[in-house]
């Protein structure tokens, strides 16, 4: 398959974004959250958006540990950044597994009916719902993807003049 890199315009940090490193993608998941909601309280998410930037980053740990891959076969290592955008909160998911652009991927058509409704498939669509966008580049044998979720940070408010 010919993976095709989305532009990946870089990101504006308005702080230098922190790392982590928690390795093998089947055992990422839950440091990796963890770590994700203490930035996020640390800088004053909402509660909302917190779990919002929860559900689309594990849904991505979860495609990347069960699909993902090295050439030869061993399972994907993930790394993750985490900062402050001028405009909102970007989590930069890497894995040095086989490329694989999930921006470029279609969703599956809904169901008409619960009936005819199958399970999976429907993780990606969800990413794209909740970001405000999203970015794919590989880069040095690495699958970089970029979610940007949109959040007003609060202006200072000027010391009040004596």
């Amino acid at each position: 398959m010919d993976v095709h890199p989305t532009p990946t315009p870089c990101p504006h940090w308005q702080t230098a974004p922190l790392q982590l490193a928690p390795g093998n993608a089947a055992q990422a998941g839950p440091p990796a959250l963890a770590w994700l909601q203490a930035l996020c309280v640390q800088w004053a998410v909402p509660h909302k958006l917190i779990l919002t930037i929860r559900l689309c980053t594990e849904e991505i740990l979860t495609n990347i540990a069960t699909h993902a891959h090295r050439g030869d076969g061993v399972a994907a290592e993930v790394t993750l950044r985490c900062g402050q955008l001028t405009n909102g909160v970007g989590v930069v998911i890497c894995d040095d597994g086989i490329a694989f652009d999930p921006t470029a991927q279609t969703s599956p058509l809904l169901a008409s009916t619960l009936d005819d409704a199958m399970p999976g498939g429907h993780g990606l669509r969800l990413v794209r719902h909740y970001t405000h966008s999203w970015h794919y580049r590989r880069k040095a044998g690495l699958n970089e993807l970029l979610l940007v979720f949109a959040y007003p940070w609060p202006i200072p408010v000027p010391p009040h003049p004596k």
